[in-house]
This record gives C-alpha cells, structure tokens and sequence, in this order.
C-alpha cells in the first residue's frame, strides 16, 4: 500500500454528491469482504484508503438518502451513465457515418446504446447533465440530452480514436477539442466558396486529364478530393505558427493533383509532360547525339516532387516542399522525416546541432493497403521518440480509397482499420468522411494544433473511394463489380457540396456555375498555350555530360602540428569524469601516436579525419547501430562515465571545431534509418551524412532505399547526396551472413558518375578519402560514397599508417605493394587486389621471406568505381615482360568485384595479356559456414597467387 499523504484528497477530490455516497457504500462492502466489489474499487481502497466522510462543504452522503434526494438506484443508474460516455467516446467510431459510398459490414454498436446499461430516457433525463457529462455546454439540460449530444459528436462524419493515448492531459484535451471546439466550429460564407472552388479545381482537373489524354496513367485522386483542400488547411495553419518548412512525402496517387494545386506548379508544365515527354528527341539517344547519356533520365510525372513558397505577412515566407518518390508508395517516409530533422537543425555551432522542431513540419499521405502493408511505416513511426530522429511530430494522412489495386482490406490487413498500427505507437486517430469536406477541413485543423501543441504524430484518416481502377487504363469491375456499381451511382463531392451550399442559401446555381466555368476556362488556356507550341527541351537544359573528365585531387592533408593540437584536445577529458579504466588505457596510447616513428590505426585516424572535418566548419552526422562505440569497439566518441553514467563525446568541446558534430545510436533498422539519412543530407547537402551497418549485410533490409534513392537519385531526379555508408565487409570466418557487403550490386548499380565504390586498406586512405568527400560538399561534384569497411583490419599493425602519410599524402585510387616491381621487366604477373586479400597477401609475402618475387607485382585497387583506369594503366606500362593479370579476391567467382573488373581490365591490358580470376568458385551463399573450411579456401588463395607456377593456368580452387 502507498504510504499516504492525508492533506491531499487524492482520487476522491473528484466524488461529490450521489457519487460520494456510493463510493462510501462500496467501501463499507469493501470492509466486509473485499471480494464482493468491483476489482477497480478494491484497488482504489488498497492504495488511497477510506473516502472522507465529509466533501468539501458538503453534507455527510447517506446511503439511503442522500441530500440531493437520491436513491441508492439513481447512484447506480449515473455511474452506468459514466460508463456509457466512456464508451461513447471510446467506441463512437464504430457508428460513425465515416463510409461515404457505403461498402462496410455493419458494426455491433450496443455497447453505445443506453439500454446495454440498463439506463431508459427516462433515467438519463432524471439525472443532471452535469453528472453524465462534466463539460456538458448549458444548453444541454439533463443526462439524455448529453448522452444525444455526444452521440452526435462522436458518430457523425468525424470519428475518433483517442482511448489508446496515455498521457492523461493529451487525451482530455483530444477529447475536450472533439466535445468543445471541432464539434462547433462553422465556416463563414467565403471559406465555403473558396472551398468548393478548391473541391472544382481538384474534381476538373482530373476530369480535364481523362478527356484529353486518354488512357494515360495519373493515378487519380478523384473519390478523395478532399485532400487538395486539407493540405491547403494544414499549410496555412503552419504559416499561421510562422514554421519556416512544410516538407510533404506521398506515393503516386493524387500526386499530380497535389503538384498543381497545393504546390502550385502550373498546369502548362504538367500538360507538357503528358503531351511532349514520351516525343522530346533529347530523351532518346539518336545518331550524333549524347542522348540519355547526360546522366540524366529522369522520372514519370507522377513521381516528380516540388518546391512552393509560401507568404504570410510581410515578414514570413515558408517553404513547401513535394519529396521525390519511386513506386516503392511508404519509402519516403524517412526521406522527409530526414528532411525535416535537417531543416530544423542549426549546425553552425559545435556540440549536437540545436534543434528547433517550430521550424519544420512533416506531413505523410499514406495509402489504406500500403500503411499496415509495408514494413518501412512500422520503422518510420517508431522515430517518434528516438532523440537521434524525432522531429516534433508529423501529421499522418490515410487516402482510403479502400482497395488496393485488386485487394479489398479483408486480404491485406489483420486489423479492423487500416490505421490500427498507429496506435501501438499511441498516435490519436482521426476518421473523417471524404465526402464531407468542412469536417475534412476541421480534422486538417485539430491535427494541426494537436502537433503544434505536444509536438507529437497524429493521424487522419480521410476515408473515400477510388473512382477508376489503380490506374485509369485497368477495369476495377472485374474483381469489384459491386463496389463499382455503387461508384458509378455516387455523386462527386463536389456535387454533394453543391447541394448543401445551395441548401443553405450560401450560393446560387448562377454563382455556382459561373465558378466552375472560370476553373475550366484557365485549364483549356493552359492546356492551348502547350497544344501550340514546340516540343519543350526545358527539362534538359544546362546538363552537362558526364564524362570521363579527370577532375584534380583535392588537397586532404592535414599539417602535422594541427593534427597534434587536436590530438592532445581529444584526450582532455572533463574534470572528475571517469572514463572506464580499460577504454582510458587503449585511449590513451593515441597521445604518443602522432610522434616519429610511431603509427595510427583505423579507429584512431577516422576520429582525426572527423576532428579536422569539423574544424574547417563542415558538420558531421553519423548514425547506426551502435555507432557511438562502433560494432568493433574502435570509435568509442561517446565515453560514458564508469561511476555515474554521464557521458561526453570529446569532438563536442574541440577548441577548434567551427560546426556541430551529431553521433547517434540508430534502432535496429535499416531501410527506415537509412531513408532518414539519405533525406537529411540531401536537405543539408553541406553536411557530411554517414549510416554505418553493423555489419555490410545489414544492407539487404535497405535495398529498395538504396536501389530507388540513392544510386538513381541524381539521374531521376537531379537529387544531389554525398551520403557516406560503411559497411563492415572481409572474409573472417563469420559465416554466410557477416562476410559479404555485397560489393558486386554496388558495383553492378554504378554508372554515370553516381557515386564512389572503394575497398580500403590502410588507416591513411580512411582518412583522406573522408576528407576528399567533406571537400565535394554541397558542390556539382557531390556524390555518394559506398566504403566496404573493415573489421580485423580495424586493429591490424598493417593497416596503421605513419603520421607523415597524413599530413603530406592523399588519396590514392590504386596502391603498388612495397617491395615488389623493383625490376619492372622481370614482372610476368601483375594480381590486382581490394581490400583484406591484399592484406592476406601482404602477409603471405613475409612468411616467404629471402624467396624471389622479382616476377611479381602486387596493386590494391582502393577506389573500385569509378574505375581507376589510367592509374592502372600507369602501373602496367613499364611491365614489359608482363604474361598475366590476376584479379584476386576473396569472395565467390559470381560476387565481389571480379564481374565488374573482368572487362575492364582486359580493356587497359590489352589482348597480348591473359587475364585471369583466383578466388572461391562461383556459390549461391557468400562464405562457408566453418572456420576450418574458409581457412583452408583463404589459404589456397594465396598459395595460388604467390606461385610462379600457375602462371597462365587454371587455378584450382573450384576448377
């Protein structure tokens, strides 16, 4: 029992009256036998006590008779009363008038009704409003009438969801603006004009779509209309709260009408893209032409996002933004999650980046089979409360057209709603009536306080219709005749709209028709100026091609004194923090790395590149499972004290750091985190963005991110990234699993200059090529970078660099063996290498030490694509003697890099060289699940490549 506090009432500050009388009924039963009341009353008893005998200024309740004239019966029937109204509230959705062309099974509602309680009219009109209903307005006069009211409330065409919220004051003040605010809001007689012309503008501009490009695909939000007008009320409520970026993310349904309406691009340039795009001779490759070669194909226009700015005042302007998004519908959830975040960051100053969430705001439009459908919406709302990804809340929509191409809900969810999933992450729920547009326009405005207010998700769900197949060219009626019957008899909303106006005597026919003849007329104006003219080359102008240009080496070294300075900064750790006795020892060997003679490794050379990085005022974001200490435990930038639990990240009080420096532990996602990433670099295109995966096969649950986003971002959509991803990649005997990065689909994705592919293997090239990176920022020759990362090399002494190959070198695409090609005639085989074998073979090389290796050379390929060819052509010019190149690896023949290098090697070789491959045979698994086997296979690789005797012949691993 609670040891209680006698000057506060507790729980019973809230019975008065009949109420109190029965609750001291309950507990003289509760004395007696305490199993003969109710479960929740013997809990209330056992924690808080006895009830007072007397309420503030109130009689003593008598259970026979109370003051107000009570009987023990009507204590009964006003509690039932409670109960009634809880349910009300929590379970009034279920008769919600929320099925505009009426497809649902009827559900069981009489846990709504009074008689399930036991309560008749007569009852509830005996009992005061206020005992039923504590807000009742004063012109509800007794119980029945609050009980008629909410029923109003919370079954018209506005329903909700709101028991599932925790938080006490959240879900008062849902329920309080549901009873209160939203249920008495009224548009004036302009605001409903504007909004039928906008209901016009949504409806004729499909229509206009489907009579003068038939059969083309657009994906029409018609059956939802109401969206164009919602998203208008939304944009304008975050203006009001002077937010400085709406970014909105969306599959391709209603696309277009959202593009010309609510991000206002002009209805010329969408009649272009269907008249002209399939004919502009500038996206076909012809004879003499550069053609699609331009790194630039793009995209279908319902896939196109945009860009609108919006004025409120003088003195504000917002920023509305469409994301760019693939058919992959929920994929760019994260993406403009990782905007937002990015846009309410400022990063100028060391430290985490200040985080402002009145500056951004998300808005995802969801579709009903895609939201508990794909896994990444899951992912995506779990941000919500992760301090590395929360934004202040984002405001979801449902477009329920409730079928998803062919399949009714019935074959794709579990649930009763399509937005069921939300409230395992307790988002309040909003259903509204697609076919009632001012409740579509009061859902669009509690949402929007509700986010301003908690800075929390919330949800709508417009429930409408689909007025045309998945796409305008498929027959819905041959899997849903019945729905369709009822589609083709239903009224737009529009219409219905009409209707109501003309009902309410707030517009005439005359005006009506005078108004949808004035949005006809600027789409047939639109729609000459682009019949008329020429084929449109504007999307194409000022691209350059791509190329093979060799663009100069950025400068990356840094002064060996600097580097000191920062190094010594890196060790001075607060006064009185305890850092964990044995990290402080391995930490503190790096105060002497930076003298002669000595060496730094991997761990260590990546914190100076970030050091150095921040120090020339570039920000740095870096997220992952456990990247703050990193999966092999060499970062470790976030020290958490062994005594008390604080922590420090020692890049955060750098003297010279000129910017932020944000570290995060990711959860365990990929594709969700990844899309966050991606999004927030190509936001903030001056900051260095990096997603590391505990290990490179990680990567397989982010495939449509990567395959869709980044490596096509840029020709699809002329979407810049720099994004970094490390990914732990080397044959170690962990398996199938925890070997491969795949290196060969990032190889096989490459094309058109999209991003960098490199398999490193000294401490030193870590370095620069970080810094080579930092240096393309938010430049034309911003790119992605793809790094197969190490994991035993992390502490290998042959990994370690010295320091002069910090402060002098740079990054270099291919790097000759030392030691080897001293007597470049001699050399009959050249093995190029990437990566750990090049290590392996390092050590292979020492063990046969005094043996003559004057027939061999070894290169490390560092930089994979794009392909070094004029470096490795450097590196066999000399060979004269040359018989054989050896492309060496460590994956399966049908993995790693050897695809991709075989004919790229026999170009720069020549005919009179063989080429050759040695590595593991072709395998439908990455790597043997037994260490003795991938031992032996390692070992047979060198044997094989250090042999002089297997020049031009077959190797026998796998043959």
């Amino acid at each position: 029992m609670k040891t209680l506090d006698r000057t506060a009432e507790g729980p019973w500050e809230k019975y008065h009256g009949p109420n109190l009388g029965y609750i001291q009924e309950q507990y003289e039963k509760f004395l007696e036998d305490a199993e003969s009341v109710d479960p929740a009353y013997r809990e209330l008893f056992a924690n808080w006590g006895p009830p007072p005998s007397f309420a503030k200024g109130e009689k003593k309740a008598d259970s026979q008779a109370t003051a107000a004239g009570f009987n023990r019966e009507m204590l009964k029937k006003s509690v039932n009363a409670g109960k009634l109204v809880w349910n009300i509230r929590t379970y009034g959705h279920l008769a919600a008038d929320i099925d505009p062309i009426g497809i649902s099974a009827e559900a069981d509602t009489r846990l709504l009704q009074p008689e399930t309680y036991g309560l008749s009219q007569q009852d509830l009109t005996a009992l005061p409003a206020e005992v039923v209903w504590e807000e009742a307005p004063e012109d509800v006069k007794n119980g029945w009438e609050a009980i008629q009211r909410l029923h109003q409330i919370y079954t018209g065409t506005i329903a909700y969801e709101f028991s599932h919220v925790h938080e006490e004051e959240e879900r008062n003040w849902l329920n309080s603006h549901a009873e209160s605010v939203v249920h008495q809001i009224v548009l004036s007689k302009e605001e409903r004009h504007h909004l039928l012309k906008r209901l016009f503008e949504a409806e004729q501009f499909e229509d206009f779509l489907h009579r003068n490009f038939v059969g083309a695909k657009r994906f029409s939000v018609e059956g939802n209309d109401a969206l164009v007008p919602m998203l208008d009320e939304i944009v304008r409520e975050m203006a009001h709260e002077h937010v400085d970026s709406v970014l909105i993310g969306m599959a391709h349904r209603g696309r277009l009408n959202v593009l010309a309406h609510v991000l206002k691009k002009e209805y010329s340039k969408i009649f272009s893209e269907f008249m002209h795009a399939p004919t502009n001779k500038h996206l076909v490759p012809s004879e003499g032409t550069m053609g699609i070669n331009y790194g630039w194909t793009g995209d279908v226009k319902y896939h196109l996002g945009a860009d609108r700015f919006v004025k409120e005042g003088e003195a504000h302007e917002m920023r509305v933004t469409l994301a760019n998004n693939p058919s992959h519908l929920e994929y760019v959830n994260p993406v403009v999650e990782g905007f937002t975040r990015a846009a309410q960051e400022d990063r100028t100053q060391p430290g985490y980046p200040k985080q402002d969430e009145n500056k951004a705001v998300t808005i995802i439009l969801h579709g009903d089979s895609a939201f508990p459908g794909e896994g990444v919406v899951a992912e995506t709302l779990n941000f919500n409360k992760l301090p590395g990804f929360r934004n202040g809340g984002t405001i979801h929509v449902i477009v329920n057209n409730r079928i998803g191409f062919t399949t009714e809900g019935r074959d794709s969810r579990s649930t009763y709603y399509a937005s069921d999933l939300a409230k395992g992450y307790e988002i309040p729920i909003i259903h509204v009536n697609a076919d009632d547009p001012e409740a579509c326009i009061s859902a669009a405005r509690l949402a929007s306080e509700y986010r301003n207010r908690f800075k929390k998700d919330i949800l709508i769900d417009l429930v409408g219709y689909r007025k045309y197949g998945h796409n305008e060219t498929d027959d819905p009626e041959t899997t849903q005749p019945l729905i369709y019957q009822k589609v083709k008899n239903h009224a737009s909303v529009s219409n219905l709209y009409v209707d109501t106006l003309i009902q309410q005597q707030m517009i005439t026919a005359e005006e009506v028709d005078q108004l949808k003849a004035k949005v006809q007329s600027s789409l047939k104006e639109a729609y000459d100026i682009v019949k008329n003219s020429e084929s449109s080359d504007h999307v194409l102008l000022n691209i350059k091609p791509s190329g093979d240009k060799k663009k100069p080496k950025a400068k990356t070294g840094v002064a060996l004194e600097q580097l000191r300075e920062i190094n010594r900064e890196l060790l001075n750790w607060p006064e009185g923090f305890t850092v964990y006795p044995k990290l402080k020892r391995i930490l503190e060997r790096r105060s002497t790395a930076l003298n002669e003679g000595e060496k730094v490794d991997w761990g260590h050379a990546e914190t100076l590149a970030f050091a150095s990085i921040i120090a020339d005022g570039n920000p740095i974001r870096i997220t992952g499972q456990d990247a703050e200490r990193a999966t092999f435990a060499h970062r470790n930038l976030v020290l958490h004290d062994s005594v008390n639990g604080s922590t420090f990240c020692p890049l955060h009080r750098l003297p010279q750091a000129k910017a932020s420096f944000a570290i995060h532990n990711s959860p365990l996602s990929e594709e969700s985190v990844l899309g966050f990433e991606y999004g927030y670099n190509v936001y903030s295109p001056e900051t260095l963005v990096i997603w590391e995966a505990q290990y490179g096969d990680f990567t397989n649950c982010a495939q449509v991110i990567i395959d869709q986003f980044i490596t096509s971002g840029s020709s699809k959509w002329r979407q810049k990234s720099s994004l970094v991803m490390l990914l732990p990649h080397g044959y170690e005997g962990q398996g199938p699993e925890h070997s491969s990065a795949r290196l060969e689909r990032f190889l096989q994705l490459s094309g058109e200059d999209n991003w960098m592919v490199a398999n490193l293997t000294t401490a030193a090239q870590y370095f620069h090529l970080l810094r080579r990176q930092a240096s393309l920022l938010n430049t034309e020759d911003a790119k992605p970078l793809v790094l197969m990362a190490p994991k035993s090399l992390i502490r290998n002494p042959r990994a370690t660099s010295a320091i002069t190959d910090f402060s002098e070198g740079s990054f270099q695409e291919v790097i000759p063996q030392p030691g080897l090609g001293q007597t470049p005639k001699k050399v009959e085989r050249l093995i190029l290498c990437s990566g750990k074998v090049a290590i392996d073979l390092e050590e292979a090389l020492d063990k046969q030490e005094g043996e003559d290796f004057s027939w061999l050379h070894i290169v490390r390929v560092e930089q994979l694509y794009p392909f070094p060819k004029e470096e490795i052509a450097a590196m066999l010019k000399p060979l004269t003697s040359l018989k054989e190149v050896l492309w060496v690896q460590e994956e399966p023949q049908n993995m790693g890099g050897w695809s991709y290098m075989e004919p790229r090697i026999r170009e720069v070789a020549g005919k009179e060289v063989e080429v050759r491959y040695n590595g593991r045979p072709e395998r439908s698994s990455p790597a043997s699940g037994y260490q003795d086997v991938h031992a032996y296979e390692q070992q047979s690789i060198t044997s094989f490549a250090l042999n002089r005797k297997t020049i031009n012949h077959q190797i026998s691993l796998g043959r």
